[in-house]
């Protein structure tokens, strides 16, 4: 076992640099605007309306309330504790707080108490609010009582996320145990699903759709023994690590993701990944790495954060895809039958809710949470994380500290820490340096490669400390001999040209109006390529206030491509086949720009290296 870390607050850890610019992006877009929009939140039954009253306003909270602390957003923060104080105002006498009436519990997937006790759980990280950890307390507790009694079942959802319900759990434990918590701990873990169980089913893929498979289930799955085995008085047994694994490898993407379109979908790149997906995975890998200190979770988490989730929501965050792919070459509805397995004909569309509307309330926990974790509270001091730009505002023993991170990564390698301490101080810094990093400087000075760095005790004062280091753009292999461009936590794409139109309309009652409407992504452009040889060129640019722009890309890589004789899916104008017909160059190399796979909403990114001769 590695050290632990645990999280600090929104109010001692704030954003800085193209972080701070993403983030006041998506305040500014969708997530930001979703309770003015879309009736699902708006007028929900979690605040006495008529819509949904399951899991879109908590998934919507998840996202929205650390966003709304991180940005010191008055206004943000005042309507999300408006939606806190209804749903405080609802709760039953007897504790329960979702919003059915008694008779109608017994059919009720009580996922959604899980959900929204995690979710007023993270409220009072945030906030501080006096009233949550007895609204948490009834909560859980009258959650038991009817569990015990058989009133309620732990559901068809919850069955699958039973382990949802330990961030409230861990939290009432550590404040104010009480031998029932143990109980309910091991009652939903009991009564909940064993994984273990289900492995045989992700080897192969299915067109069918299940539980064991249901992608976000497995996501979210993750990270469900570092969550419970503490309160459930269990070793951790790595067993996140063995079924990443075995997902990776029957259902691995290049931007570490897993194919779930809405089920495990195998390792074709052009099968797709659910939104809902990569925040869960995210989320995941954040709780595995603070619990576990394995660095392999953290460099895992990047990969998937700089490159799936801004791939799969325009630049300006108004709109988003229910499935992204690798190799995705239109986004435009499908004229006839889906090419996804278990997803309709728009899933791929950018939009307001293609295909089903989890994806438009679930994915603004992304960017928040991975601020969230770019410095953590190690036993000694601070640990950077994630090597996000960030300011943190603490104290260490009773000496006020601030730990301030500026730099541009992951689109340059250097970083440049500022400490600064109120008196003498024995805490220390710890720096965590990826693998792929080469001729590691501290302060110029180069110094031997190690997995983590440690600075400190700091005097009174200002101390400075500058780290760079190196990293190469090379080919990484695939299934079938395809292979993948990446540098450092980016992967590169060959980007092909969108012809894009909004469309306004109405469903359901639900308009799509501009900006929050869909917009058909059209290929354009040629897009039948291959690597000529593995010689790479990376030229780095400004950074604007979109950091992923499609138009101002950070970054690209010069490579020599080719034209191949590529070919489409079987029964589909605007797929692309899985792989290649023939690897044999049509023309002459010539040199050609690649941008990061975030930067591309139409892009080929698992490509051969063609054949000679």
């Amino acid at each position: 076992m590695k050290e632990k870390y645990s999280f600090f607050t929104s109010n001692e850890l704030k954003p800085s640099g193209w972080m701070l610019e993403q983030l006041r992006l998506q305040a500014n877009g969708l997530n930001g605007n979703l309770d003015k929009v879309w009736p699902d939140v708006r007028d929900s039954a979690w605040v006495g309306g008529p819509c949904e009253g399951w899991e879109r306003v908590p998934y919507w909270l998840d996202g929205f309330v650390p966003l709304a602390y991180l940005l010191n957003d008055a206004d943000m923060i005042a309507r999300a504790k408006r939606y806190v104080d209804k749903i405080v105002e609802r709760q039953e006498p007897d504790g329960w707080i979702c919003p059915v009436t008694p008779d109608k519990r017994k059919n009720y997937d009580t996922w959604a108490v899980m959900l929204i006790s995690k979710v007023l759980t993270r409220y009072y990280e945030c906030s501080r609010d006096d009233r949550i950890p007895d609204v948490l307390y009834r909560t859980m507790k009258n959650y038991h009582e009817l569990l015990q009694a058989g009133e309620v079942g732990i559901g068809f959802w919850g069955k699958y996320r039973w382990f949802e319900s330990f961030p409230a759990l861990n939290l009432l434990w550590r404040t104010r145990p009480e031998a029932w918590m143990k109980e309910l701990a091991k009652y939903l873990f009991e009564h909940g699903k064993d994984y273990r169980e289900a492995e045989a089913l992700w080897v192969r893929p299915l067109n069918k759709w299940t539980l064991d498979t249901h992608i976000v289930n497995l996501c979210q799955m993750l990270k469900s023994e570092v969550l419970s085995c503490d309160l459930l008085d269990e070793e951790e047994k790595e067993l996140a690590e063995r079924y990443y694994q075995l997902l990776k490898k029957y259902n691995g993407t290049a931007v570490g993701t897993f194919t779930g379109d809405e089920c495990l979908s195998g390792v074709s790149p052009t099968q797709g990944t659910e939104l809902c997906a990569v925040v869960e995975l995210m989320d995941s890998m954040e709780q595995i790495y603070a619990y576990t200190g394995d660095a392999k979770w953290a460099e895992r988490l990047e990969r998937v954060s700089f490159n799936a989730l801004p791939a799969t929501i325009t630049e300006d965050m108004w709109a988003h895809q229910y499935v992204q792919q690798v190799n995705q070459i239109d986004c435009t509805p499908f004229p006839g039958k889906s090419h996804f397995r278990t997803n309709g004909n728009e899933a791929h569309r950018f939009g307001l809710e293609p295909h089903f509307g989890c994806c438009t309330a679930n994915f603004g926990q992304g960017w928040p949470k991975l601020a969230l974790s770019a410095f953590m509270r190690s036993k000694n001091g601070v640990h950077s994380a994630v090597p996000i730009p960030a300011e943190l505002t603490t104290d260490w023993k009773g000496v006020p500290v601030k730990v301030t991170l500026a730099t541009e990564y992951p689109f340059r390698n250097t970083f440049v820490y500022r400490v600064e301490a109120e008196k003498k101080t024995s805490m220390k810094l710890t720096v965590r340096i990826p693998s792929f990093a080469k001729n590691l400087t501290v302060n110029g000075a180069s110094v031997a490669k190690r997995p983590i760095l440690t600075f400190g005790g700091f005097e009174a004062g200002v101390t400075e400390i500058t780290i760079a280091f190196e990293t190469e753009a090379a080919l990484e292999g695939r299934p079938h001999g395809m292979t993948v461009l990446r540098y450092g936590s980016l992967i590169f794409s060959y980007p092909v040209k969108a012809q894009i139109t909004p469309v306004e309309y109405e469903r359901q009652g639900v308009p799509r109006k501009f900006p929050y409407c869909d917009y058909d992504y059209k290929g354009v452009s040629d897009w039948n390529v291959a690597f000529a040889d593995r010689t790479f060129t990376v030229e780095e640019h400004g950074i604007t206030a979109a950091p992923f722009s499609v138009e101002h890309p950070p970054i690209t890589v010069k490579a020599s491509l080719c034209h191949i004789d590529w070919g489409l899916a079987d029964g589909y104008q605007t797929v692309c086949a899985a792989t290649p017909q023939s690897r044999r160059p049509l023309d002459d190399a010539t040199t050609q720009t690649l941008v990061p796979y975030a930067c591309a909403k139409l892009r080929m990114t698992e490509l051969p290296v063609v054949k000679k001769g």
